[in-house]
């Protein structure tokens, strides 16, 4: 019997793209770690990148909200059970209030922002939520939010992508907020949003968590192991596919996807010199989050077994 379930093959599919038995072999050789088996298929060239969670499964949305006289903004994402509730007029309104009372309230966490007054009502979003939940007939949760303040010299915006499916929260240090200022920085949101097969995790290189880096340069060392090179050029490749790594996770390297030639960095300082990205945060509703598909692991399913 193999050590792993028809969900582990259905995960590390998703996560990599690679084929189904290709997936199983993987796990196979890797004793059902899928994080192993991740990195076993890029090692063997089958899959060029990994997404950090698995496929998106949860129904809900992602919304903002930035407040037109303070500045700030935030960004949450809220689950329901189906899209069609997700879609109904009064579930978004409901995230976009919830989104709201982030930016006025500065919860520390979920469940402070749970036991804050709902805006301008006596209810806490805790009982907002239950309300909703006993009409509605779906359970209903907030899962994360974040919040940005503007400072003396920043400027926040946000993109929501797909109807809600995508969102994005970003801030800049800017020396004044001017029209232009603000198409720049919605066309960065606009960016962490649509990037695509890889979106940005990082605004600089310096940004760029060491433990993440060293397991990429291991990774890159081994196909290059693998595609027999020797040693002696191994570490020039991987220098080289280093900087291809840093083009794909950090924002400013990433070509714009408005013209496809140009480094966000350098659109950037070619339209509001002086202006630098601060931070971003960007939601991809449900992942990591799982709903049954019946079909698809039924198929899985039977493809281990098979002999």
């Amino acid at each position: 019997m193999p050590n792993f379930s028809a969900k582990d093959v259905m995960d590390l599919r998703g996560r990599t793209g690679c084929g189904m038995m290709d997936c199983k072999k993987a796990l196979t050789e890797c004793d059902g770690d899928v994080e192993k088996a991740i990195d076993y298929l890029r090692e063997k060239g089958l899959a060029k990148a990994a997404k950090k969670q698995s496929r998106i499964a949860a129904e809900g949305l992602v919304g903002s909200y930035i407040c037109s006289k303070c500045g700030t903004g935030a960004i949450v994402e809220v689950n329901c059970e189906t899209d069609f509730v997700a879609n109904t007029p009064e579930f978004k309104e409901m995230v976009t209030g919830i989104a709201q009372q982030i930016v006025r309230g500065n919860p520390a966490d979920v469940e402070a922002l749970l036991a804050e007054k709902y805006l301008d009502t006596d209810q806490t979003v805790s009982e907002v939520i239950t309300e909703k939940t006993a009409k509605i007939g779906e359970k209903i949760s907030i899962r994360r939010f974040a919040r940005y303040e503007c400072g003396e010299n920043g400027f926040v915006d946000s993109y929501i992508h797909m109807g809600g499916k995508v969102g994005v929260l970003v801030k800049a240090e800017v020396p004044e907020v001017n029209d232009t200022v603000k198409e720049v920085l919605h066309d960065v949101a606009l960016q962490i949003a649509a990037a695509s097969p890889v979106a940005p995790e990082y605004v600089t290189r310096d940004q760029v968590n060491p433990e993440h880096l060293q397991h990429e340069t291991m990774i890159l060392a081994e196909q290059a192991r693998n595609e027999g090179k020797p040693e002696k050029i191994i570490e020039k490749m991987v220098q080289g596919r280093i900087n291809k790594f840093y083009q794909e996770v950090c924002l400013v390297e990433q070509v714009f996807v408005k013209d496809g030639e140009t480094p966000v960095g350098k659109m950037i300082e070619s339209k509001v010199p002086g202006m630098k990205i601060a931070e971003f945060t960007r939601y991809k509703m449900g992942d990591g989050l799982e709903k049954k598909v019946s079909d698809l692991a039924a198929e899985v399913a039977e493809q281990i077994g098979k002999k």
